[in-house]
């Protein structure tokens, strides 16, 4: 067997995975949660490199042929091949766990709550999701007379009926203050082996197919149900009913949650459920006229351009990614919170001679070769390679893991960072630091400006400047 590599998930699919190969005899140390190395090899199988990405990216890393194998939910292999079905990606093997459905609901408080009733309107439809080819396919499937697609990181079922009226979401995946109604079943999916196409067909793929398929016997037929009953998702938490005098503020999900949480309460302001335990995407608060929702952070400025929330604290790192994308946005900062603080910095294999920008686009320059740039922030990548006179480029976008790229996948990362330990860690090196982030409240600036909810919003920004740590 010639040299191969295998792309592996973390996450949701990482435990199965690692019984899978064990149970081959693939001999993988360290494929482990929180694993110290991306980087794996097989104790069975020399010739084989094992690296650990998000799940997202590996259909899309086969596809290009960096990798010859991978292991994946189909649902992101199909999410790749619905918008591209000529690509290289052959599946192998359903691996029979990481069983799931993807399904379009609707919000329970709406009209459009089954597919005959979609199809027939005349209103524009919004529909969110994290696969938005798989949304966008839905559409045009049935026919829909006007539709836009919004693709989000994440928390999808939190935005029905008020910020939209359809989601594309995973069944387990309900927010349980949700009202969601199914309307149709897109996809049953578990995890699978893929291939390039060029290795399968050029490579020696047996052994590992036998070794593969040895395990899945010893494993046994696993069976699940997936099928979608048209019945009501109901949480436990009440919807509040707003009007349009409401100002509508999202909040973050995830990591700066506890960030906000004292912010909030140096400004006095109550909140009850957030963080929650319980996934609740719509905390109460002491806010007279403001409705909340928690969401991901990098969908925020988006959703408030699109004027789907009024007000969201996000970091400035999400604000410029969005900027730099659409420069005539009417997002605008409205206060520096001045916490949640991490770097935006530009990362290189440590064993690259180089010491900044610069001598990396000569180094590439003089080799004619051009330079792959991962990263998140797509935008913010795209930005420095042009500012910095780059040349040949190319911008891989990723999501999560961006450190596994280096140094086979990619020359150059846009990462954010803490304190530079995760970076230095994984043998890499900063070279330049692009900008500082902090958390910020952003508006739109037209409902700032201009509307029944000027007062209020004001109101908010003041109250908030209260718990401002200078």
């Amino acid at each position: 067997m010639s040299n191969l590599k295998i792309a592996l998930p973390k996450g949701r699919l990482l435990l199965d995975t690692s019984n899978l190969l064990e149970r081959a005899e693939w001999a993988i140390d360290g494929y482990v949660e929180g694993a110290r190395s991306y980087r794996l090899k097989s104790g069975r199988f020399p010739g084989l490199l094992a690296k650990i990405f998000h799940e997202k990216d590996i259909p899309i890393q086969v596809a290009i042929g960096n990798y010859d194998l991978g292991i994946c939910g189909q649902d992101w292999v199909e999410e790749l091949m619905s918008k591209f079905p000529s690509v290289e990606v052959i599946e192998l093997r359903n691996l029979g766990y990481g069983e799931g459905t993807l399904y379009m609901a609707a919000g329970g408080n709406r009209d459009l709550t089954d597919i005959k009733t979609i199809r027939e309107t005349s209103n524009a439809i919004r529909i969110v999701s994290e696969y938005p080819n798989l949304a966008e396919s839905f559409a045009l499937k049935n026919r829909l007379r006007r539709f836009s697609i919004f693709s989000l990181w994440g928390a999808a079922g939190a935005y029905p009926p008020e910020s939209a009226e359809l989601a594309l979401i995973r069944e387990g995946e309900e927010v349980p203050d949700s009202d969601l109604v199914p309307v149709q079943n897109i996809l049953n999916f578990n995890a699978c082996l893929i291939a390039n196409k060029n290795s399968w067909e050029k490579e020696d793929l047996s052994i590992l197919l036998a070794s593969i398929d040895k395990a899945l016997r010893t494993a046994g037929k696993r069976t699940s149900s997936t099928e979608i009953k048209a019945d009501k998702i109901t949480g436990e938490y009440s919807r509040r009913s707003t009007d349009n005098g409401t100002v509508r503020l999202a909040l973050p999900d995830g990591h700066q949650q506890k960030h906000v949480v004292e912010l909030l309460r140096r400004a006095g302001i109550n909140m009850l459920d957030y963080p929650s335990a319980t996934g609740n995407r719509r905390p109460e608060t002491n806010l007279e006229g403001v409705s909340i929702k928690v969401i991901r952070p990098q969908d925020m400025p988006l959703q408030v351009a699109n004027g789907n929330f009024d007000i969201a604290i996000t970091g400035k790192d999400w604000v410029l990614e969005h900027l730099y994308q659409f420069p005539s946005s009417p997002v605008t900062e409205l206060l520096d919170l001045k916490s949640s603080w991490v770097k935006i910095v530009a990362v290189i294999d440590d064993k690259l001679l180089v010491n900044d920008l610069q001598e990396l686009r000569d180094y590439y320059a003089e080799r004619s070769l051009p330079i792959r740039v991962a990263s998140e922030y797509v935008n913010i990548a795209d930005k420095c390679a042009r500012d910095n006179h780059m040349g040949m480029y190319r911008v891989i976008p990723t999501w999560g893991a961006t450190e596994a790229f280096l140094p086979e996948d990619a020359d150059l990362l846009i990462e954010n960072t803490e304190t530079g330990g995760t970076i230095a860690r994984h043998n890499l090196r900063i070279i330049d630091t692009l900008f500082e982030s902090t958390a910020r409240l952003i508006g739109n600036k037209n409902i700032v400006a201009a509307s029944d909810k000027s007062d209020r919003i004001i109101s908010i920004v003041k109250l908030l400047k209260k718990g401002v740590k200078e």
